[in-house]
């Protein structure tokens, strides 16, 4: 009975995926590190003076959390994500899609936090005050690893609610995940995984019995 051979090409494709996750799980610690001196930055970005309200993604590192303002023409449209109100209480914020000229990529302003998802606020639009953020991060692990992920769009957190709603909680580093660490252990755990599954499918088939030839 001849000996068994190591199949080449499937071999190969198994290592250089190992070999990108783990390279995934570097970068991931590498990112942990550059959150932690944009969360330093954006804590001390609250009491600076007010800035223009960027109108493109993504938002810089220089202006989270600073203080701005946006004029909403109108409200072209609204979604709803939970959130934390300025006395403590959880509940729904709403975040109004604004348009603010006739043409561009217009603003978010999440304008209070309700009680109920299917509140209808009574605001219509007009000049806000608030702090610079971005609006909920909803993309997976996988789609945050890619070069072509869309950035966050720049959202203005209101200071003043209208009637009805409760105003937001100022922006804070606490609201803002620094889940790096956990990307990377995810990722080397990943590669582990893709190794030892492999390397049981490689025993199988060698204590399989030879097909005569």
């Amino acid at each position: 009975m001849s000996g068994r051979r190591i199949p080449i090409v499937p071999t190969l494709l198994v290592c250089v995926a190992i070999v990108v996750m783990i390279a995934l799980g570097f970068w991931q610690l590498q990112r942990r590190g550059e959150k932690e001196s944009m969360l330093a930055l954006a804590a001390s970005n609250v009491s600076r003076p007010a800035v223009a309200f960027p109108k493109m993604p993504p938002v810089p590192d220089e202006l989270l959390f600073r203080p701005s303002s946006v004029h909403c023409l109108r409200v072209v449209g609204w979604q709803v994500e939970a959130g934390r109100a300025a006395d403590g209480s959880t509940g729904y914020r709403h975040i109004a899609q604004c348009a603010t000229g006739a043409e561009g990529p217009g603003a978010l302003v999440a304008i209070g936090v309700g009680q109920k998802p299917d509140d209808k606020p009574a605001w219509t639009g007009g000049q806000v005050e608030g702090w610079i953020s971005q609006e909920p991060d909803h993309r997976s692990l996988i789609a945050r690893a890619g070069s072509k992920t869309m950035p966050l769009r720049p959202m203005l957190i209101a200071r003043v609610a209208p009637p009805g709603l409760k105003p937001m909680a100022p922006p804070s580093t606490a609201d803002v995940p620094n889940n790096h660490l956990a990307y990377a252990v995810q990722w080397f755990i990943f590669a582990a995984l893709a190794a030892i599954i492999y390397l049981l499918v490689l025993r199988r088939r060698n204590a399989e019995p030879a097909r005569p030839s």
